[in-house]
């Protein structure tokens, strides 16, 4: 006990050492900022606020830096351009501010991972800090030190393209993501030359956009905003995310950019954020045709008075905010507080001190980062289905026909929002089987269909050709990358093109049919499902994929993805959630079909349940859902106690045992319920999850621990508590699966 005690000492001591160092640091750097912003003038002030993305004519990027009217720019990846500028910011404009350099980096730089979507389905927070961190050190290579990452919207409707930028539906599963993302893109230090500023992203809720279409308007209430939307972004700031970005779209009829709301209220007073705030592309002045602004004028007046530092490329600010100042419109101590979080910014990066870059190329691609950037692929992909265990392929397989648009895809399997990935780089299955099986297994290869929205059919009979000389036929299907992304929203999910009819004719054949899906999306899937005996779900895997997949295929890798949104059985299902409240009328009992209705019935209510005729309660699969290759049982669920105080933590346990043939990862998940409270509760919240890999037959006590306090919530009060009742823990594979107990809370 004695040396706990001492330890714990010196725990202390360092922490506190630490804390006053870095107090001291942020001493030192307000006091720079101050003095800096003394020397300042009104026009110096406004041009530190405005970012421009160049035409590439560098003389005049060079005459706008060196009259201090620009404080960042984007877009400038050459290295030589970069130095450049940053030579005239320093040594030829009055005050020598240097620019800061942004771009967006989204889930890689060259190395592409996994889309963020599939980097969450791993379920694994050092995988994802590991892929941000991999991208931070090849983007600063050539002076990036900003990048707009991470998106942690809460996305609940697939028809809405940008999910794919996103950890998925469930606010806890984004804010642990999302910390891990700024933790890798941010490094150790915002000052060491390979970090990047991080930018959570988009302030806020635009993940709810009204009927999946982007950029549309959203209506969430002040308590569902605080309950779902808002705790992401609350867990990267209390992180030190450098910076935040708004939203575009308006919330009952305030736009992000306008709204003091969000802006000051809760990011500056409540959670105390001294970082800075850029606007998203434009949408500033996309407060005009909102209808929240008459001109350009008063859209530069409210997003400055609202909260807003920095400007993305639509110059209402530079174009007017010296009138405002004027007019009284604007005050300069608004201006004085933006340009205070800049240049906060700059100084934390260390930009005044190391303006320049040494580009040292070696680092794009480097081997270490292609390791990484498959193991996550690896651990991405989510096994669906996998009928009479025909997965993982075996020495007996001879012959394979690999068929479907996305077998062979380099440009796509990239993903959406990857501006420098290069498919030249690209590893696709195709590729990856040929050179891993080529000796070993004949490969016939025919797409059947040339890209995922092509509909015509004349290539899907050389393909079922194909399938009936081969012992089993995998088919790479999906959505091109430019089928996701912002401003792809789809109002139909299924698959596009004359993909479904290659699937059916592929089935059709009888030989063994393994489909994997490469999305940006939870596409609608029940009818392929049905068709295939096993399927992958793949997202987009970026440039490692396809070695990836082939070492799942063939078993070298055990799949181990989970869901990390929902799958819905139809489109019309949307948007569809497991933490959905519970209805008056529940779903509950046998459900009555469409096709199941007799003629001329009379008019009832089917058992009072809510749910679709011709859908049903569910989805396709449930969030957190995923198979293995391998079998886990869960058994002896505990609790240290049934009872407990708003300020205690519960303890909660259960045995998992490995009882299938091979070593596999389990995602455990830990989910809670709270029966009754002053406003209706999900059905149920995730609250934790671990990886655990397990050798055939082994056992293992997994233990969460679970304060209380996390069971808080924004009452009808609109107060953040505790409430004392009756809850109930899950514990198991899925959002759908598991053990389950009740303990209560008391006052």
């Amino acid at each position: 006990m004695k040396r706990v005690r001492v330890f714990s000492a010196c725990l202390l001591a360092l922490s506190l050492a630490a804390c006053s160092s870095g107090t001291n640091r942020k001493d030192a750097i307000e006091t720079k900022v101050e003095a800096l912003l003394e020397q300042m003038t009104l026009q110096e002030k406004i041009g530190q606020m405005n970012q421009v993305n160049p035409n590439g004519n560098l003389e005049e990027m060079i005459a706008i830096v060196k009259e201090g009217k620009v404080g960042s720019f984007l877009n400038v990846i050459d290295a030589d351009v970069v130095n450049k500028v940053q030579k005239a910011a320093v040594k030829e404009s009055r005050l020598g501010i240097p620019v800061l350099m942004s771009r967006d980096v989204i889930h890689g730089y060259k190395t592409i991972f996994p889309i963020p979507l599939g980097q969450a389905a791993t379920f694994n927070p050092q995988m994802v800090e590991d892929g941000a961190r991999v991208a931070a050190i090849e983007a600063s290579a050539d002076g990036i030190r900003w990048t707009f990452a991470p998106m942690i919207d809460v996305s609940r409707d697939a028809r809405w393209g940008r999910m794919a930028e996103s950890c998925g539906e469930d606010p806890y599963l984004n804010a642990v993501m999302g910390v891990a993302m700024v933790k890798g893109f941010q490094g150790d230090s915002l000052n060491d030359p390979t970090s990047l500023a991080a930018c959570a992203k988009h302030f806020v809720g635009y993940g709810a956009s009204e009927a999946g279409k982007d950029y549309n308007s959203t209506f969430i209430p002040e308590r569902q905003l605080r309950n779902v939307y808002l705790p992401p972004f609350e867990a990267v700031a209390r992180a030190g995310c450098a910076t935040f970005m708004t939203s575009f779209n308006d919330n009952d009829g305030v736009p992000s950019t306008g709204n003091r709301f969000i802006l000051k209220d809760v990011l500056r007073h409540e959670w105390g954020y001294d970082g800075m705030v850029v606007t998203d592309w434009a949408s500033a002045s996309e407060m005009v045709p909102h209808g929240f602004c008459a001109d350009r004028k008063e859209a530069a007046e409210k997003a400055v008075n609202a909260g807003v530092d920095m400007e993305m490329v639509s110059a209402t600010f530079i174009e007017n905010l010296e009138a405002l100042v004027k007019e009284g419109k604007v005050s300069e101590t608004a201006i004085d507080e933006a340009v205070r979080n800049i240049l906060r910014l700059k100084f934390r990066l260390g930009l005044f001190d190391n303006p320049y870059i040494q580009t040292d190329a070696s680092v794009k691609y480097a081997p270490k980062h292609l390791a990484k950037a498959q193991e996550a692929a690896e651990q991405s992909v989510i096994l669906l289905k996998n009928h009479q265990d025909i997965l993982p392929l075996t020495d007996k397989i001879r012959t394979i026909a690999v068929v479907g648009p996305m077998a062979n895809a380099p440009h796509d399997q990239l993903g959406t929002w990857c501006f420098d990935g290069e498919k030249a780089h690209t590893q696709t299955p195709l590729k990856a089987l040929r050179e891993q099986y080529g000796d070993k297994v004949r490969i016939l290869y025919e797409p059947g269909v040339a890209y995922s929205r092509d509909k015509r059919t004349d290539g899907i009979a050389r393909a079922v050709t194909a399938a009936r000389n081969a012992d089993v036929v995998i088919a790479f299907v999906g959505e091109e990358a430019i089928l996701s992304g912002e401003a792809h929203s789809l109002a139909d999910l299924n698959l596009k093109g004359a993909q479904p009819e290659l699937l059916s004719a592929l089935a059709a054949t009888g030989r063994p049919l393994v489909t994997v899906f490469m999305a940006g999306r939870p596409l609608t899937i029940a009818r392929q499902v049905e068709e295939s005996d096993a399927v992958l779900y793949a997202f987009h895997p970026g440039t490692m994929g396809g070695p990836a997949l082939a070492n799942i295929l063939f078993g070298k890798v055990v799949p181990c993805g989970k869901t990390p949104v929902t799958f819905p059985r139809m489109t019309g299902q949307c948007p569809i959630y497991y933490a959905h409240h519970h209805t008056g009328r529940a779903p509950s009992g046998k459900e009555t079909l469409i096709d199941e209705i007799e003629l001329e019935a009379g008019q009832s209510s089917l058992g009072c349940s809510s749910y679709y005729l011709d859908a049903g309660f569910g989805p396709l699969f449930p969030f957190g859902y995923g198979l293995s290759y391998t079998t886990f049982a869960y058994d002896d669920l505990k609790l240290s106690a049934t009872e407990l105080n708003p300020n205690e933590k519960l303890t909660a346990s259960v045995k998992l045992t490995n009882t299938g043939k091979r070593a596999g990862t389990e995602v455990v998940q830990l989910y809670v319920r709270d029966k009754v409270g002053s406003v209706t509760r999900p059905v149920k919240e995730l609250k934790g999850f671990q990886r655990i890999t397990l050798q055939p037959g082994e056992t293992q006590t997994v233990t969460f621990e679970l304060p209380i306090r996390d069971l808080a919530f924004w009452n009808i009060d609109m107060k953040k508590v505790v409430e004392p009742g009756d809850f109930t823990l899950w514990i198991g594979t899925n959002s759908d699966e598991g053990l389950s107990t009740d303990f209560k809370v008391k006052k």
